[in-house]
């Protein structure tokens, strides 16, 4: 493998300070968004995003994730009926007493109208091993690298000034098949992506302190 100089543009203390206040008091403002506005959403700004994921790192870079954008409405309608199944069946059996008082500060049950109303969603998909001529070819550090590239996708989205939903209704198998992927292919993750409803409200969240989330040693 062929190695290159790494492009290094070195900035002074008060700088790197600076860029990291600014990129704090950027990425503190992203929230949750469940109520979904249908304005239209440039692709470009999408695909940007999606690319800007895919530089994250990933054992030995063998980028182990699939990002399906889907934009068309009878797609998206089939996969909040097939969601929603699953939705209700967990609120209704599966979910533990705990889970649900967890939840219950959300105000959420098993409608998931987002699903239709958001102009996009991103499904995002994670591959255990390639599948190279039908020769199966082990990736490595799949959850970690996965859940990296989510993260980076987020953030992009946030940055381009779009809301985002994390969404995981489980199990997710629906998604595979409605999405028609192979079989190397599991999805992990479905993003609804687009602006907020002009009357979208989000729980008034508090965050741990830093003394609680860190240590220093």
């Amino acid at each position: 493998m062929a190695f290159q100089k790494i492009i290094y543009n070195t900035l002074t203390e008060s700088e790197m300070v600076e860029k990291s206040l600014l990129f704090l008091d950027e990425i503190i403002l992203r929230r949750t968004v469940r109520d979904f506005s249908n304005k239209p959403v440039p692709l470009k700004i999408i695909m940007n995003a999606v690319k800007a994921a895919a530089s994250a790192p990933s054992g030995a870079n063998k980028q182990p994730w699939h990002f399906v954008i889907v934009k068309d409405s009878a797609v998206k309608k089939e996969i909040r009926f097939a969601a929603e199944k699953e939705e209700k069946e967990f609120y209704e059996h599966r979910a533990p007493d705990t889970w649900l008082e967890d939840l219950n500060q959300f105000e959420t049950d098993w409608h998931k109208p987002f699903l239709e109303l958001a102009p996009y969603l991103i499904v995002v998909f994670k591959k255990n091993y390639d599948l190279d001529e039908q020769v199966k070819r082990k990736n490595y550090y799949v959850n970690e690298s996965v859940g990296i590239a989510s993260g980076f996708l987020l953030v992009a989205l946030h940055n381009a000034g779009l809301a985002t939903l994390t969404h995981t209704p489980s199990p997710m198998g629906f998604l595979e098949k409605i999405l028609d992927r192979p079989e190397n292919e599991k999805a992990v993750l479905l993003i609804p992506v687009g602006y907020p409803a002009e009357d979208a409200t989000v729980p008034d969240l508090k965050k741990k302190s830093f003394e609680e989330i860190s240590t220093i040693i």
